[in-house]
């Protein structure tokens, strides 16, 4: 099974920036449409940005025009770049397939906003 390995989270002042990555262990995750999801507190988890093999995008209200998600796939790498980072954005981070999570979840990337 891929197992897939975020990073690049942290504390931010609101208004910053984060690039967030997402290395997969199997090229086979490049054939994949991926997502970046996240979960706060007590919330469910909510998909937040998701790309095709070919580089197609999609985003959450949320975050339209904020956040951008990028794939290399001769890294087998998807990346999420955050901008204008709000307090809300608070929350874990994790990268899975989508729409159905075919990976093993992995421990998330943990992303904090001081308002």
């Amino acid at each position: 099974q891929v197992q897939l390995a975020e990073s690049g989270g942290g504390l931010v002042q609101a208004g910053g920036s984060l690039r967030l990555s997402c290395a997969a262990s199997e090229s086979i995750f490049n054939l994949y449409t991926v997502g970046w999801y996240r979960q706060a507190p007590g919330k469910q988890r909510q998909m937040v940005a998701i790309i095709n093999g070919i580089g197609g995008s999609n985003y959450d209200e949320s975050v339209k025009g904020r956040f951008t998600i990028s794939r290399d796939n001769a890294k087998s790498t998807v990346y999420l770049q955050m901008n204008s980072l709000k307090f809300e954005d608070t929350a874990v981070y994790y990268c899975n397939t989508y729409p159905n999570a075919l990976a093993q979840w992995g421990q998330g990337t943990q992303v904090t906003v001081s308002s």
